[in-house]
């Protein structure tokens, strides 16, 4: 089964899947480890990681490269965050191409102009692309994967936009018309209860998705009530990634000795684990017993 097809099958059969946010190989690893459904590649958490602007500034290559990484790492499912699409319909149809090769299970477009800014910035000018001009996305992205259980997430930013509730549920039902395979649903408000009005207002079938960055206290009870079948947290990773190194290095300016650091660091045998550093040994000996068996070795 390809992990496009696992990850499809867990939509269907799971009341919610957990998806953990990721950006590099190392932190997708560590979502796996900790039994997570899938993984994020989110756009905002690799931009960070290249310290620049989650503003459409990295190429479809840049992001792509970091999403592959995790894939080589990982034997779950990974969830690539596409920002717009890189393009109009036929950037996007290449896109699709790419990731699906890839190995890549699926892929996230929103409905924002390009170039996008982040949902959650403050002041920030957050304009949506004609419903029209998005739909032409998704039916690229179709008509671009070769294997049907490729997944397609077409993630509206109405709510983001101000463009209200009605805007909202209209552009989920044309994006369900056009062939996307999910919706996720996008809020800034600090409660679930404009996901949740939506929720219920919507008439459609496909499994929704939500990021509860901004209302971070809504239970997984209440979202599975809801008709909500993934949670992605998206950036807690980098976020606490971010406080941990910030914390460690002042310690370390400050200090006189390694011994000074009140932070609790992972030890050296558990990036052993995690690179599987003890298989090479393995790898080595299986190696020698079959050049012991066709006479090389004594």
């Amino acid at each position: 089964m390809t992990k496009s097809e696992i990850l499809r099958k867990d939509l269907e059969s799971k009341s919610i899947l957990k998806v953990g946010g990721a950006f590099d190989a190392m932190s997708a690893k560590l979502v796996e480890i900790n039994g997570f459904d899938a993984v994020w590649a989110g756009g905002f958490a690799i931009s960070a990681t290249h310290a620049l602007p989650d503003a459409s500034i990295l190429t479809m290559t840049e992001f792509l490269n970091v999403a592959s990484n995790m894939e080589e790492a990982c034997n779950i499912p990974i969830i690539a965050d596409c920002d717009t699409g890189f393009g109009g319909p036929t950037n996007v149809s290449h896109m699709v191409k790419k990731y699906e090769k890839a190995g890549i299970a699926a892929v996230c477009i929103e409905d924002k102009t390009f170039p996008k800014q982040n949902s959650l910035l403050e002041n920030s000018k957050q304009e949506l692309l004609g419903e029209k001009d998005f739909v032409a996305k998704i039916i690229a992205a179709n008509h671009a994967k070769e294997n049907p259980n490729f997944i397609i997430i077409a993630r509206t930013e109405a709510l983001i936009s101000g463009m209200g509730m009605k805007e909202a549920i209209k552009r989920a039902n044309a994006y369900e018309k056009a062939g996307a395979d999910a919706i996720l649903i996008h809020s800034k408000q600090d409660t679930p209860n404009e996901i949740f009005e939506f929720s219920e207002s919507w008439g459609g079938t496909l499994p929704l998705v939500v990021v509860p960055t901004s209302y971070p206290t809504v239970k997984l009870d209440e979202l599975i009530s809801h008709n909500i079948k993934m949670i992605i947290y998206a950036n807690q990773t980098l976020r606490v990634t971010h406080a941990s190194i910030s914390k460690i290095l002042k310690q370390l300016k400050n200090s006189t000795s390694i011994s000074d650091i009140s932070e609790d660091l992972s030890s050296v045998e558990e990036i052993f684990q995690l690179q599987e550093m003890y298989n090479i040994k393995k790898q080595e000996e299986e190696i020698e017993k079959n050049l012991k068996k066709m006479g090389y070795i004594n």
